[in-house]
């Protein structure tokens, strides 16, 4: 293709920026306030202004009818809008809620918004906002010099994604993955702005293809889309995590996963039989490497038909599943949208004969070359498709199957788009709109219909998701993979700002493909990439065939020691991590966080992509680079352990630190806690013991939490968990421990010990009011 040639730079080919061809506004002509609602009529659109909490605004300007603040699927905010002040001025219109102000300039119109301190945190530029008569709509903000930028979700490059243009439009890219990437497979047009330490947010719920410029210039950004209106809402924070509550509080949060989801996932594209699978357990047994997932690529189906199993490689399914469960291990198969094109094939039958697949206008089926060859494609815009296809979902369920693995839902075509038809026209529940316009909802859409379905089959147990593709809201339904990466280090780099950005959007469940999916990986690189793995909220390995293997012993013992030390780790971790997947579920904090969400102030975090955070207390700064034994690690103010030698560092500064092949560094903060379980062959195993590791700090309080269920059903939700709360205060050389418990679930382990780091001398505790007596140094034993 020219665009692939030196003919792209074709003087001819280059557009100017700025605003050409668009159309302003015009200035606001008339007002009413209904109820909780703000309506203004301009020379040219409606706007309509409604506060969903004293804190969220949702703004909608329409150049080309009525403003009605419409919804995309991402929404579960309920209809209830809350009522604001209003006062009126020669030259604005202001509304207030005490948390945020809009201040509506007449002429021309201009949208600023301030918070509950008068502060401004959004403010529109002179462009302001601004349509084409061909259906375009954008809007520009002011850019202060101080402006950083996080978010926008699945998006390569940099955390900070200041100087970036980013599209969102869903797209398959088998390769490349890198800086210049744009569209990938999830589009969520979020992000959180930090200025001089205070946070803000923005999410323009447009589903059209849409377009943030923070690279054209360096005084003004601007979120603009290929059609529908300007449909966005603001954020008041005023800290990176208040904004993550306010946006998960309109888009929703990720249900607590179970916890063989957690757990350590096996995979490559593809294990192609039964005996195949059951040999890679044997050895996974046979060299100590815990497991919890096995997953099954396309080849496991007949002829890639969904909802099939090829009865000659996998002649006896539900006996593997079984088999496979009674040593702790789960099975995850694909499933991808394309029905093959087959008059004898049940599924295309019923899609035909009950009207369930996309059409054009006319009413012909939409026909795409995916893995089946010539296919169709459920409409998940419509309820009866959706509960269609998740009822079908009892042909995984009755075989024994609690997680679905969906991959190409952007959706990907075989042809030149990549995609489907832009003219195939959707059913979306009797309100008809085009390809062009749903095309980014479609995987979410396909999540939620897999989700709930599958639900609905497991008798009150937790289905698992895994998608490629989504929009905001995505974290309702699936955890999220960066999808078709390669074996390079500059991936391995890449991957933790990716997973950061998508946890500061909204979504804590997500990883890459440990190892690279693409390409030959190599033993250091699997042993650097497995470290990171073993603490990113979703844990797979993942290869494609082709390329040489990478289960965690492809490589010689030297790399499987390493990479079997690591998953090991990751089982011993369970605890911490399941805690931070309950905060998730509650409050929409990631699990694997930026340092700049916890230290918003420290300028040299605001950029820091090659460290992350567990929580709020654990700092992880892996070796990115091959052959590389030294790094520097940026330690924010405090003290901190190392977490394998007890070394205290001094923080707010950087240090020199040697990490040899079989060493992650990671720092505990002094002052705080962790939970850590036993090392364990699958989440099945029962956990005899809990430890909590406290690190010593004199003149310190933290709270610490530790939560445990039946890690299975949804029990949970009916008072059957453990959340055990405690408040550590260390002053005078002594400490002191008081817990609040809720919930009435009983966990396997009766007790836990507590290991006191960094202590010099006998420390004297209390927990609850009764003096701890000391086992053996720095060791205590606890009931429940």
């Amino acid at each position: 293709m020219l665009e692939d040639t030196s003919f792209a730079i074709h003087p001819g080919q280059q557009k100017q920026n700025g605003q050409d061809g668009y159309k302003a506004i015009g200035p606001i002509v008339s007002y009413k306030k209904e109820g909780n609602l703000f309506n203004g009529t301009t020379e040219n659109g409606e706007l309509a202004i409604a506060f969903k909490r004293e804190d969220i605004v949702h703004i909608e300007m329409n150049p080309f009818g009525k403003a009605t603040l419409p919804k995309s699927p991402a929404i579960i905010v309920s209809e209830k809008d809350i009522d604001f002040k209003i006062d009126e001025s020669n030259h604005s219109i202001t509304l207030s809620t005490g948390a945020l102000t809009v201040v509506i300039q007449k002429d021309p119109l201009l949208i600023n918004i301030l918070d509950g301190k008068g502060e401004v945190l959004v403010q529109e530029s002179k462009s302001g906002m601004a349509y084409k008569e061909t259906r375009e709509v954008i809007c520009y903000k002011e850019m202060e010099e101080n402006d950083h930028f996080y978010g926008f979700g699945e998006k390569t490059g940099f955390l900070d994604k200041r100087g970036e243009k980013m599209v969102m439009w869903n797209s398959d890219v088998y390769a490349p993955h890198n800086p210049e990437t744009d569209s990938l497979y999830e589009s969520i047009p979020f992000f959180t702005t930090l200025r001089d330490g205070k946070a803000f947010g923005i999410f323009f719920d447009n589903t059209f293809k849409t377009t943030f410029d923070l690279r054209s210039e360096t005084d003004r950004y601007s979120f603009g889309s290929e059609g529908g209106t300007i449909n966005y809402y603001v954020f008041a924070g005023p800290t990176m995590k208040n904004v993550l509550e306010q946006y998960t509080y309109v888009t929703g949060r990720s249900p607590i996963p179970p916890k063989w989801s957690i757990g350590y996932h096996q995979s490559r594209y593809s294990y192609e039989s039964e005996q195949e699978v059951r040999e890679l357990v044997k050895l996974f047994k046979e060299k100590n490497i815990p497991i919890d997932v096995v997953h099954l690529d396309i080849h496991y189906m007949e002829g890639y038909r969904v909802f099939t199993f090829d009865k000659n490689r996998f002649p006896n399914p539900k006996q593997l599943i079984q088999d496979l469960k009674e040593q702790g291990i789960h099975v995850v198969p694909i499933v991808d949208p394309g029905v093959k094109e087959d008059s004898e094939y049940p599924i295309y039958q019923e899609g035909v004969r009950n009207d369930l697949f996309c059409k054009y206008i006319e009413g012909n089926i939409y026909f795409g070359e995916v893995w089946p060859g010539n296919s169709a494609f459920p409409d998940f815009t419509s309820e009866n498709v959706r509960k269609w296809w998740g009822e079908k979902h009892e042909f995984y369920t009755d075989l024994g199957i609690e997680g679905i693995w969906n991959d190409m839902n952007e959706p990907a075509v075989f042809n030149e788009t990549k995609t489907m038809d832009l003219k195939v026209i959707h059913d979306n529940d009797g309100n008809p709109k085009s390809h062009r316009e749903l095309h980014n909802i479609y995987g979410l859409l396909m999540g939620k219909s897999t989700y709930e379905g599958m639900k609905d089959q497991l008798s009150g147990k937790r289905p698992f998701l895994l998608t490629r593709a989504g929009y905001s809201g995505v974290q309702r339904y699936a955890a999220v993979w960066t999808g078709d990466n390669r074996s390079f280090w500059e991936h391995l780099q890449m991957a933790i700002p990716m997973v950061m950005n998508l946890g500061v959007s909204g979504v804590p469940f997500a990883g890459p493909d440990v190892g690279g999916f693409a390409h030959d990986s190599n033993g250091e690189l699997l042993a650097r990439w497995t470290q990171v793995g073993a603490l990113t909220p979703f844990f797979r390995n993942h290869s494609a065939l082709g390329f040489v293997r990478q289960e965690p012993w492809s490589f010689g013992e030297k790399y499987e020691e390493v990479v079997r030390k690591y998953i090991q780790l990751r089982y011993q971790w369970l605890p911490q991590l399941y805690t931070l997947f309950k905060e998730a579920s509650q409050s929409g904090l990631p699990v694997m966080r930026p340092l700049v969400m916890e230290y918003p102030n420290d300028e040299n975090t605001v950029n820091l992509y090659d460290q992350f955070m567990i929580g709020d207390n654990v700092i992880v700064a892996p070796i990115v680079k091959p052959t590389d034994e030294y790094r520097v690690v940026y330690l924010p103010e405090g003290t901190w352990y190392d977490f394998w030698t007890g070394e205290v560092l001094e923080g707010g500064k950087r240090h020199l630190i040697h990490a040899p092949l079989d060493k992650l560094p990671i720092y505990v903060l002094a002052g705080t806690a962790i939970a850590q379980g036993n090392v364990r062959m699958s989440t099945e195993e029962k956990e005899a013991t809990r430890t909590v590791h406290l690190y010593y700090s004199n003149n310190s309080e933290y709270t610490f939490t530790m939560y445990e269920d039946d890690g299975s059903t949804f029990a949970f939700e009916n008072g059957e968990y453990l959340d055990m709360a405690f408040t550590i205060t260390q002053k005078d050389g002594s400490i002191q421990m008081t817990s609040e418990r809720s919930g009435s679930f009983k966990p396997e382990w009766e007790s836990f010990h507590l290991v006191l780091h960094g202590a010099q001398e006998h420390v004297k505790i209390e927990f609850d009011g009764v003096l701890l007596e000391e086992q053996e140094k720095g060791k205590y034993s606890l009931k429940m």
